[in-house]
């Protein structure tokens, strides 16, 4: 367990942060999911709308700084790939 000041201040915004960062990381993560899920029924419409949801917060997620700008990057581009083969094959 910390001693000093600081480093009890420290756990205490590690604390705070960890819960701010959360929300958005599973969000993310959620919306990434559902564009998969739709993607993989073949609904070319829903699956649009969907990734471009997904791409939102995989950016808004970026801008926080909870996940790497470069992290971010590969998922909506591995999304992009899956949304082109649908349209393609649709």
């Amino acid at each position: 367990m910390a001693n000093l000041p600081s480093a009890k201040k420290r756990i205490r915004q590690n604390v705070k942060r960890r819960m701010r960062n959360r929300v958005y990381r599973t969000r993310a993560r959620s919306f990434v999911k559902h564009a998969r899920l739709t993607i993989e029924s073949g609904e070319t419409e829903a699956a649009v709308e969907a990734v471009r949801k997904a791409v939102s917060e995989l950016d808004r997620a970026s801008s926080k700084g909870v996940i790497h700008r470069k992290n971010a990057a590969r998922r909506k581009s591995r999304l992009m790939k899956h949304l082109a083969a649908l349209e393609k094959s649709a």
